[in-house]
């Protein structure tokens, strides 16, 4: 199962690079929510996929009873979503607006203008 995951990361950033490679500014977006699923992916990779316990520790225990699953690797995960949510909603804004003000999808086309 970890090497099928580690595949599909490998084959979501291969797939994030190329499109960030493309030249036209929604493919670099949709290139950039890839980037972010696959760095995601790969975050709960390494943390281990198993289904273990809430690490929840009773009010009599110093620590909790058996396995726990890691919660440092699902609040990296939570806060990754958040902030590429937030990322992602800016770059739909700024694209937006700068294919009203120079009216192409094409980066060599908006590079070469002076407006």
């Amino acid at each position: 199962m970890t090497s099928l995951m580690a595949l599909v990361v490998g084959v979501l950033y291969a797939a994030a690079i190329y499109m960030m490679l493309r030249r036209s500014i929604v493919k670099l977006v949709i290139g950039l929510v890839l980037l972010s699923n696959a760095a995601n992916l790969l975050i709960f990779t390494a943390a281990g996929l198993r289904r273990d316990a809430p690490p929840l520790v009773p009010d009599d225990a110093q620590m909790p009873a058996g396995l726990v699953a890691d919660p440092l690797a699902q609040a990296l995960i939570l806060t990754a979503i958040v902030i590429g949510f937030g990322v992602l909603a800016f770059a739909v804004v700024l694209i937006r607006r700068a294919y009203e003000v120079v009216e192409a999808d094409d980066m060599h086309q908006m590079r070469d203008t002076d407006t």
